[in-house]
C-alpha cells in the first residue's frame, strides 16, 4: 500500500512541479513577489501534493470501487423510474461535494458582493449535474446515439445566451467545467461503467463513456436558467 502511495506522489510532484518551476523562474526575473508570500507559495504547493495524493489514492481504494457497485445494483430493482431518480440524486450529491463547485461559488459570492447566493450556485449546479447523469442513464436505456444530446445540450446553450444576463454567461460555462474535478469525474465513470456492464450486451466504449461530458452541459444550462431568471 505505502508503495502505491509513493507512485501517487511521485505523480502529482511530476504534475505540480513544472507549475513550481514556472512560479520560481517568474520570481527571479519578472514578478519578485514577496519573499514570505513566495515561501507561503511553496508552503501550499506542499499541501496541495499531499493532499491530492491522498485524494487520489482514497477515490480509488474507496469512492470508484462503491461507484462501480452502485452503478451495477441500480439495474437490480428492474425499475427505470426509480434508476433514474437514483442517477440525478447520486449527480447531485457527488458535484455538491466537488471542490472545484466550491471554490467557484466562494469566488462568485465574493466578486459579486453576495449578490449570487453562494448555496444557491452549488445547487444549482448540482440540479443541472444531476439532470444530465439522469438523461445519460436514459441514453444508454434507450440506445439514443450520444451526438443527438449533445447537439440539442448545446443547441440549447446558445439559445439561452441570448437572453440570459451577461454576468451568468461566464459563470454558466465555468460551471462547466469545475464539474470535472477530482471527486466527479472518477466518481460519475466508475458508476457509468458499473451500471453498462450490469446491463449485459453492451459495448463498455461507447456507452460506458461520454457521461462526464454530458454532465458538463447541464450545470452550464441550469446557470444560464437562472440568469434568465434574475436577468
Amino acid at each position: 500500500m505505502f508503495s502505491k502511495i509513493k507512485d501517487f506522489f511521485r505523480e502529482i510532484i511530476l504534475t505540480i512541479g513544472p507549475i513550481i518551476f514556472i512560479v520560481t523562474i517568474l520570481q527571479l526575473t519578472l514578478v519578485k513577489m514577496p519573499w514570505m508570500m513566495y515561501l507561503r507559495f511553496l508552503l501550499g504547493a506542499l499541501m496541495v501534493i499531499i493532499g491530492l495524493t491522498l485524494l487520489l489514492k482514497g477515490l480509488k481504494i474507496g469512492l470508484v470501487p462503491v461507484g462501480e457497485m452502485i452503478g451495477s445494483a441500480m439495474t437490480a430493482k428492474g425499475s427505470v423510474t426509480l434508476l433514474l431518480f437514483l442517477g440525478f440524486l447520486i449527480g447531485f450529491a457527488v458535484t455538491i461535494a466537488e471542490p472545484d463547485v466550491m471554490v467557484l461559488s466562494d469566488h462568485v459570492s465574493t466578486v459579486s458582493s453576495g449578490q449570487v447566493d453562494k448555496l444557491m450556485l452549488i445547487s444549482v449546479i448540482g440540479i443541472g449535474v444531476g439532470f444530465f447523469i439522469l438523461i445519460s442513464f436514459l441514453r444508454v436505456i434507450l440506445k439514443i446515439p450520444i451526438i443527438y444530446i449533445l447537439l440539442a445540450g448545446y443547441l440549447t446553450i446558445l439559445i439561452l445566451s441570448f437572453f440570459t444576463n451577461n454576468n451568468y454567461l461566464p459563470i454558466g460555462f465555468d460551471a462547466g467545467g469545475v464539474t470535472t474535478g477530482p471527486v466527479t469525474v472518477p466518481f460519475i465513470m466508475a458508476l457509468g461503467m458499473g451500471f453498462v456492464y450490469s446491463l449485459g450486451g453492451r459495448s463498455q466504449t461507447s456507452e460506458g463513456f461520454g457521461y462526464i461530458g454530458l454532465a458538463s452541459i447541464g450545470p452550464i444550462i441550469s446557470v444560464l436558467i437562472l440568469g434568465v431568471i434574475f436577468n
